[in-house]
């Protein structure tokens, strides 16, 4: 049976892969009265005195809503909303399994951007943080402007943010294996949309100083016409150079190349171009830019890709879980850009000194390690910035963390 036969058969038979359970008994009349009738109505009360306490009485301490439109869904583009409820199924699931966070999926039956924004921000009172997913671009850059400005619990658009912290420890994985230090390398972005975007702004905010983006056309550089405003926001401190050409012109001599864009169009010709010990992360999904063993054939000291059949995996699934499960533990009012360097830091920090391989510069996914040493460093990052509602020591949070999360189950 293929893998296109055995996952059409799990959904079926098991009807999607959510469901809601009780953390209640419901045995006798006593248990009934506690979580209904009457005994309900004193939580009510006391939330109608402090909002606040609907994160300590209710689900919404540990719920996230994982909200899309369908119109950029994984490698299948613009499916519609009903067709993308089996990816956000699946990233709900990925919440429950690798952050102990409750998730819901939320697929939207409309394109248009205020519409969309009205939406999310009504759901506010039943959420303690909202994941976007699979909003194309560049519409999904105002959705979540708009929706960080307006709400009070953390907005994160994961196909940008997941992926850049991702990519970010890589590299500094990467960087330490090879002794090269981030702000004096070079490095190339190939793809200019929500992740690659991201990617950059990461980057530079970790202190890289020379990075230039490509998209479709070329280059981005501070003057060029048809750039949406996160683009040419981008390019006015990018490719100082103005550097125009091919990607396979800007790769020559660069240090570190980062493709978030189309199968196959990195080729051993453009890796063999790169300086020496050169870093080459390949993120499209399904099929990257170069295959990992293709990527090393051709002269690369590390690769890396999206892929799990393959060493250095970089995938967001290391990131969300523990990125809510810290934020959400001392209820954090948003996530911001050191809570997502602090992310990077903690997931290539796991990696020390003597492990650190070329083919071991980013931890497993399943590492029981990631999620709770990310929702640390979160937490702690969320507290001294000021965005947190309450205050734990991050210690404490790690081993919460680390005792609620069952990988595997």
């Amino acid at each position: 049976m293929s893998i296109k036969e055995e996952a059409i058969q799990l959904h079926k038979k098991n009807q999607g892969k959510l469901q809601v359970a009780s953390k209640v008994s419901l045995a006798t009349r006593k248990d009934l009265s506690l979580a209904y009738t009457p005994g309900v109505a004193e939580p009510c009360l006391e939330i109608v005195k402090d909002k606040e306490l609907s994160f300590a009485y209710t689900c919404r301490g540990n719920m996230v809503a994982v909200v899309s439109d369908g119109t950029r869904v994984l490698g299948l583009g613009d499916i519609g909303p009903e067709a993308a409820l089996p990816v956000m199924e699946g990233k709900s699931v990925l919440f429950k399994v690798f952050g102990d966070v409750d998730a819901v999926p939320i697929c939207i039956d409309t394109k248009d951007t205020e519409e969309i924004i009205e939406t999310v921000k009504r759901l506010q009172p039943t959420f303690a943080g909202i994941n976007l997913e699979d909003f194309s671009s560049p519409k999904c850059y105002d959705i979540e402007d708009r929706l960080k400005e307006i709400m009070d619990i953390p907005v994160f658009h994961d196909d940008q943010h997941g992926t850049a912290i991702a990519a970010l420890a890589a590299t500094i994985g990467a960087l330490r294996l090879v002794k090269k230090e981030l702000s004096a390398v070079k490095i190339v972005v190939n793809g200019a949309g929500a992740a690659g975007t991201a990617i950059a702004n990461l980057l530079i905010g970790a202190g890289a100083n020379n990075v230039t983006l490509l998209d479709s056309k070329g280059t981005l550089y501070a003057g060029k016409t048809g750039m949406n405003r996160v683009q040419a926001k981008l390019a006015e401190v990018t490719n100082q150079e103005k550097r125009q050409g091919s990607l396979k012109d800007i790769a020559k001599g660069v240090d570190v190349l980062i493709g978030v864009s189309a199968a196959d169009v990195f080729t051993a010709e453009i890796i063999g171009s790169m300086n020496q010990n050169a870093i080459v992360l390949a993120l499209a999904n399904p099929v990257p830019e170069i295959m990992y063993d293709v990527a090393k054939a051709a002269g690369a000291k590390v690769a890396g890709t999206g892929r799990s059949d393959a060493p250095n995996q970089v995938n967001n699934v290391m990131v969300f879980p523990g990125i809510f499960r810290g934020a959400i533990d001392v209820r954090a009012r948003q996530i911001n850009e050191t809570m997502k360097l602090a992310a990077a830091h903690a997931i290539a920090g796991l990696i020390s000194e003597e492990e650190l391989a070329e083919d071991y510069v980013v931890p497993d996914a399943f590492d029981p390690r990631v999620a709770p040493a990310v929702a640390a460093a979160v937490a702690q990052a969320a507290m001294e910035t000021g965005v947190a509602r309450i205050s734990i020591e991050p210690e404490m949070v790690r081993k919460n963390a680390a005792a609620r999360i069952k990988l595997g189950r």
